[in-house]
């Protein structure tokens, strides 16, 4: 299964969904140039939806990192939604849960940006 995502706009912050397998840093690369050129246009705030994102591993909590990172550094914030079972046990046991603000919904993340 490929990795796929759509970006969407609401109330100026980026809605990000993800959908597949997060596996690959290289299955990222245009997820990463697509933020990197929100960024240049100072739209920092980010809500990531990970409902039907059905595997990551490392290197997909990488691609996670690199986006709160890239959004941090350019003062701005991203929080993540809709977590299904089992990416919450690999985020609660890599410790990332502390990192990550992790909502339930996808309006209670945009509140928090707001």
């Amino acid at each position: 299964m490929v990795l796929e995502y759509t970006i969407n706009e609401e109330n100026n912050i980026q809605v990000l969904t993800i959908s597949g397998e997060l596996i690959d840093k290289n299955q990222a690369s245009d997820l990463m140039r697509a933020i990197d050129e929100l960024l240049e246009q100072g739209k920092n705030k980010l809500v990531i939806d990970i409902e039907n994102l059905k595997y990551m591993n490392s290197s997909g909590l990488n691609v996670l990192i690199q986006l709160l990172t890239k959004t941090r550094t350019n003062g701005g914030e991203s929080v993540i939604f809709n977590v299904n079972k089992k990416i919450n046990e690999l985020l609660v046991i890599t410790k990332l849960n502390t990192l990550f603000k992790i909502v339930d919904t996808k309006a209670e993340a945009i509140e928090l940006l707001a």
